[in-house]
């Protein structure tokens, strides 16, 4: 994505947010005098890792666009409870009315991040990509991919658009494997990848035959796994997918596979404990 279009992106996100939340007005913050000033800091409550700093400073820059924000830690960031993370300084009511809006979307991302860098430290060392997959939040899927890219997995595809990925059901309605694997080889444009979904080893044998260069193996446990790569060679890459958690994700990397993709990353979603404090 250009950072044009990064911009645009966290502009409709952080404006939909606030619709959502104010709608005819803050009705809240009306108790306050329209010109008070007023600061407050960010604390975390949590270690982790920060993320999601642009979408913050949109939710107070589009409801006061002179107010001054200092981040004392930028994405990327491991962070640790108790710790700072910026200072807001602006218009009473403007900083209220953002306040829930902007820790909504900087600890959701943050903890996507978070998650992400727990799995990549698991297989620190092995030649191997954590990968995320389409499982993101409705509205959030640009915001959540680019969290783990900063937690440092890598994205498998944006969407539908962007790659092209066999699965069972394209296989079954296509007639197998090859004649889906002819279709998608000619529709593919340059730079579109082209995935196919395998269940076993010889599924496994039939898309190497058929031209696959990467392949997703579904659900194969380690010994299948080591199977699959001493077969492949360097014929194809592979992507282990299915039932991988933390507790076994390094005995998987320690397969040979290339690529391992995991759901949870941005599915089964844990965020970041973060408070805005104000200064009397």
């Amino acid at each position: 994505m250009l950072e044009s279009e990064h911009a645009s992106y966290i502009h409709r996100n952080v404006t939909n947010s606030l619709d959502e939340d104010i709608h005819t007005g803050d009705l809240s913050a009306q108790l306050l005098p329209a010109t008070l000033v007023s600061s407050a800091q960010v604390i975390t409550r949590q270690q982790g890792v920060l993320c999601g700093t642009q979408w913050f400073d949109e939710c107070f820059r589009i409801l006061d666009p002179n107010c001054a924000i200092n981040w004392l830690a930028k994405d990327g960031d491991r962070i640790v409870a108790g710790q700072t993370l910026c200072e807001v300084q602006g218009l009473a009511r403007a900083l209220l009315s953002a306040e829930r809006n902007a820790l909504n979307l900087l600890q959701t991302l943050s903890g996507t991040a978070s998650r992400t860098r727990r799995y990549v430290d698991e297989v620190a060392g092995i030649n191997v990509k954590i990968m995320d997959t389409r499982k993101t939040l409705p509205g959030l899927r640009d915001a959540q991919k680019y969290a783990v890219r900063v937690g440092g997995g890598y994205n498998q595809r944006i969407g539908l658009f962007d790659g092209i990925l066999i699965k069972e059901n394209h296989i079954a309605a296509a007639g197998g494997i090859q004649p889906v694997l002819e279709q998608a080889f000619r529709l593919a444009r340059p730079g579109i990848s082209v995935q196919i979904e395998v269940e076993n080893l010889a599924q496994l044998d039939e898309a190497l035959n058929a031209g696959a260069k990467l392949i997703l193996l579904d659900n194969f446990d380690p010994d299948k796994l080591r199977s699959a790569v001493r077969h492949t060679g360097k014929r194809a890459e592979l992507e282990a997918s299915g039932g991988i958690t933390i507790e076994n994700l390094r005995e998987v990397a320690l397969t040979g596979v290339g690529r391992v993709s995991i759901g949870s990353l941005t599915k089964d979603l844990q965020t970041i404990d973060l408070s805005m404090r104000f200064k009397t």
